[in-house]
Order: C-alpha cells, then structure tokens, then sequence
C-alpha cells in the first residue's frame, strides 16, 4: 500500500470524529487520493480556498468545531469510556497526519503522471505544524465558553421550520454606541452577569416607547458577553409554542442563552399567550439553569384589550368570571422576574444623545463654512424631533444619519 492509499484508508477509519471525514474538503482530498486527476485537484482547491489557503488551519478549525458525541459527553459531565477516549487521542494523531499533506506532494502526484497536463501549474495551499491533542484539550477545559459545534462559531441563532439555525451576520453594534439609560441596562447586565455565573437569573421584560433602544440593549449585552459563553435565540411569536422544544435542545449545553423574543404582544384569543405563559410559570431559568428569556414590549399590559372587553363584549360575551379572566391578560407581565421600564427621554437627554451620535459619525461642529454650529444642530434635532415620532434615541440617530449625508 503506497503512502496516498495509506492516507484514504486514515480518512476512511475516522468514527468519533465521523464529521471531519464527511466534510465537504476532506471528502474532496479523499476523492483526489483515489483518482489522482487535476479535476480532483481543482475540486479540492476550490472547496478550500473559500475558507483559506491553509490546510492545517482549516483541519483544526473542523476538529475544534465538532459537536461529536464524544464532545457533548464530555461537555454534560458524563464520565467516558477509556477505550472511548484512547480512540479519540489516536485519530486526533490521525487528523494531525492528514492536515500535514502539503500541495508539492500532490501536485507531484498529479502531474507526474505520462499526461498532457505534466505542464500545468496548480494553485497551492500552505500547512503548518499542529497539536491537535493539545488544543482539543483546552477546547474541552473551557467548552462552557467556547462551545462546540455551531454554537462555537456563531453567536447570534433564530428558530426556523422547528430548528436552531446561525444568523450568519447579526448586528455588530457595541455597547459603547448607544447612549443615556445607563441605569436601565446596567440591570440588563447585572442579570446577565447573574446568568453566565450560575447564580440565579430572572426572565426579564423591556417595556417601554418605541426607539428607545430595548432591542439594542439585548442585542449588545449578547455580543458583550460571547466571549464569556453567551448566545442569543431569538423567537418571533408565533414561534413561543415551540420554547420547550428548543430548551430540551440546549438544555445539556455549558452554554448560556437568552431566547429574545421582540415586540411582544397578543390578541385576546392568541394561543402563544398560553404558550408563554405556561413556559414562564415553570421557571425556565430554574428548570434548566443556562436559559433566561429576554422579551421586549411597547405595551405594559401585554395582552391587547378594548373597552368592549372591559364591559363584556367580543371576547367575553359567555365568561361568567369576567374578573379571573380579564386578571390573566393582564398577569402575564407580572410572571417575568425583572421588568425594566424605558421611557422616551426628556429634551436635556436628548440632545445629549444627538451630541454624542454627532461625535460618532464625525460630525463638524462649529462657525466654518462646512461646519454646523451646536446651536443650530440641536435646534434642527428639536424640530426632527418634532415632525416624527418625538424624541428617542432612534429619532436621534436617525437625524444624524440624514444630516451626515446632507439631507
């Protein structure tokens, strides 16, 4: 058996790390083992090289990725067969041998061949030396950080047809961009902080007016905290009925999550009311201890309600404890453990929020010609203000934005 055939079978007798071998590139080098053409070298260029030139760095980004059964065991606790993991430290030497394959050797292998294509020049791809045991290793001594599988290369997830899916680009705004309610998130982050501890967090409603950045809030305390094992869910709500699906899913994960649900709200007759209901009665956090839901709202009562509901109409018309019910729409706020207020901001808050946008998206201020005086810069935000939907963080940073473009 000469060395290329011996390298396939290595492919080929991969078990824990089933994964690695099913990959798309590796797959490829296996077939360029077997056939030996410049096709199948093309193939295999062209699957690598989307993902970077080196080899050995694409092969541990693989191994340090899988969410193998022997990683998730590991990670909930369980105690590992010795053969089990004597298996794993010889094909991590395994993988280590694959990812050393340099493209001279294989380019060798393909042209020497008594072919027309013994001219050719093929793209290469650089390897460098690896200690897969060694960083599989670490991984796994601080997996309630990192993560495994997609948890471990993405941040930000959705649920969708029934499953956790990454979103591939999430917003990327930081703390340091958004202004005032200090306060407001400083218990945000506190309850976070609580979460990632293992202290004990509570469910948490922001309610409040439009634009004042509740969403935002969430969005950057979980970008805030990835690095320290936070992830974010986000349900929209039609999706709350499938809450207990997804926590069975992430309840063995070292991780911590918000499952964010945003603009919350109901019809009377809605059944994710129920569904919500039932699942915050139970006590997500305490049930499984690495889950909080994080929900925003424009509206205190979350349950929309009319005067004719007040007075027995639609809706109500054959309850005969018209007290117990109207009681419930109006509980289900009550049931989370932290409720955080966020009002539109008074006209000294404001402007000081247009000031600090101002400075971020370099806006010159003062008496040149290309320049806006302060006066006149907060007098425009004032009449912005005013023309749309009053004074918000968002109204401010929509301002700014349209005046950085000179509209």
């Amino acid at each position: 058996m000469n060395a290329y055939n011996e390298l396939k079978t290595k492919i080929d007798s991969l078990a824990v790390f089933r994964h690695v071998r099913e990959d798309a590139a590796v797959a490829a080098l296996r077939k360029l083992l077997e056939d030996k053409s410049v096709a199948a070298y093309s193939d295999f260029i062209s699957l690598l090289y989307p993902e970077g030139a080196n080899f050995s760095e694409y092969i541990r980004r693989l191994v340090l990725e899988d969410d193998n059964f022997y990683v998730k065991a590991v990670a909930a606790g369980q105690k590992i067969d010795p053969e089990i993991a004597a298996a794993v430290k010889y094909e991590l030497g395994t993988i280590s041998e694959i990812a050393r394959v340099t493209s001279a050797e294989l380019r060798q292998m393909v042209l020497d061949s008594d072919s027309p294509e013994r001219g050719l020049s093929l793209p290469k791809w650089k390897t460098t030396e690896l200690n897969l045991v060694k960083d599989f290793t670490r991984k796994l001594s601080n997996i309630s950080q990192t993560g495994y599988g997609i948890y471990a290369k993405y941040y930000f997830f959705r649920v969708e047809d029934g499953k956790i899916v990454p979103v591939a680009h999430p917003d990327a705004q930081t703390i340091d961009q958004l202004f005032e309610y200090q306060r407001e998130r400083d218990l945000v982050i506190r309850n976070t902080e609580a979460l990632l501890s293992g202290s004990g967090a509570s469910n948490v409603l922001l309610y409040g007016d439009m634009g004042t950045g509740k969403s935002s809030t969430i969005k950057v305390i979980a970008n805030s905290y990835a690095e320290k094992g936070l992830r974010l869910i986000e349900l929209k709500k039609n999706q709350l009925f499938q809450i207990p699906a997804v926590m069975e899913e992430i309840a063995s994960n070292p991780l911590k999550f918000i499952l964010f649900i945003d603009d919350l709200s109901f019809a009377g007759n809605d059944d994710n009311f129920s569904a919500l209901k039932a699942t915050l009665e139970g006590s997500i956090s305490g049930s499984t201890g690495n889950a909080v839901i994080y929900a925003t709202s424009n509206r205190r009562h979350l349950v929309r309600e009319s005067a004719s509901d007040r007075v027995g109409g639609a809706g109500f018309d054959d309850d005969l404890h018209l007290n117990d019910t109207m009681q419930e729409t109006m509980s289900l706020a009550a049931r989370f453990g932290l409720t955080i207020t966020f009002s539109k901001p008074g006209k000294d808050a404001y402007l000081s929020i247009v000031r600090s946008l101002a400075d971020e998206y370099s806006i010159a201020i003062g008496d040149g010609e290309d320049e806006i005086t302060e006066e006149e810069l907060l007098k425009k935000a004032e009449a912005f203000a005013i023309r749309r939907n009053g004074r918000s963080p968002r109204t401010a940073r929509q301002f700014i934005e349209l005046l950085k473009i000179g509209l």
